[in-house]
C-alpha cells in the first residue's frame, strides 16, 4: 500500500530532485529538457526567485512537482499564478491526487501573492491533461495565441528590425 504523501514548498536543497521531476515531465511530454540543477537553484532559490515550487513526497521520494510564477491581469483586476510545470507520477495519476496537489498550488499562490486565479497551458496533443483540467473547471481561452520571444530575437529586441 502507498505511504503518506506530504506536500511542501521546495527549498534550495531540493533543486536537484526538483529538476529530476521536471525531467520526467519533459519526457512524458516529449519535450527537450534544458534545465540544469544549477539553473533551477539560481532561478527558484536565488536572491530574486523567478518561481515558486511545491513538491509532494511519499516516503521521501518525489511523486509530484509544480512550478508556478505570479502574474497580474488588468482584465481580471487581480493577481494570479501561472503554472508552468505540473507533474504527477504516473503511479498516482487517476487517484485524485492531482486535484489535491493543484489546490495546494492555489492555496500557496493565494497566500503569497493574493492570487485569485490560475492560468496554465495544455498541449494540443495531450487530451488526457486537457480533460483533467476541464473537469476541475479550467476553461480554454478562445481567440488567443501563445507567443514566445527568445534567442537572437530576444537579444535584439529594441534594435532595428
Amino acid at each position: 500500500m502507498a505511504g503518506q504523501i506530504t506536500i511542501r514548498p521546495a527549498g534550495p536543497d531540493d533543486a536537484g530532485r526538483l529538476n529530476e521531476a521536471l525531467k520526467a515531465l519533459s519526457a512524458d511530454l516529449g519535450d527537450v529538457h534544458r534545465a540544469t540543477d544549477d539553473g533551477i537553484l539560481a532561478a527558484g532559490f536565488g536572491p530574486t526567485p523567478a518561481f515558486r515550487a511545491l513538491v509532494a513526497l511519499e516516503d521521501e521520494a518525489f511523486v509530484a512537482a509544480a512550478v508556478f510564477s505570479p502574474l497580474y491581469s488588468t482584465t481580471r483586476g487581480k493577481a494570479g499564478a501561472y503554472v508552468s510545470d505540473f507533474w504527477v507520477s504516473g503511479r498516482i495519476r487517476g487517484t485524485g491526487f492531482g486535484c489535491r496537489f493543484l489546490s495546494a498550488v492555489r492555496d500557496d499562490a493565494r497566500t503569497i501573492w493574493g492570487a485569485g486565479f490560475l492560468r496554465l497551458a495544455v498541449y494540443n496533443d495531450n487530451p488526457r491533461a486537457a480533460a483533467f483540467y476541464e473537469r476541475l473547471g479550467f476553461v480554454a481561452r478562445q481567440g488567443e495565441v501563445g507567443m514566445i520571444l527568445e534567442g537572437a530575437a530576444f537579444d535584439r529586441l529594441g534594435g532595428e528590425a
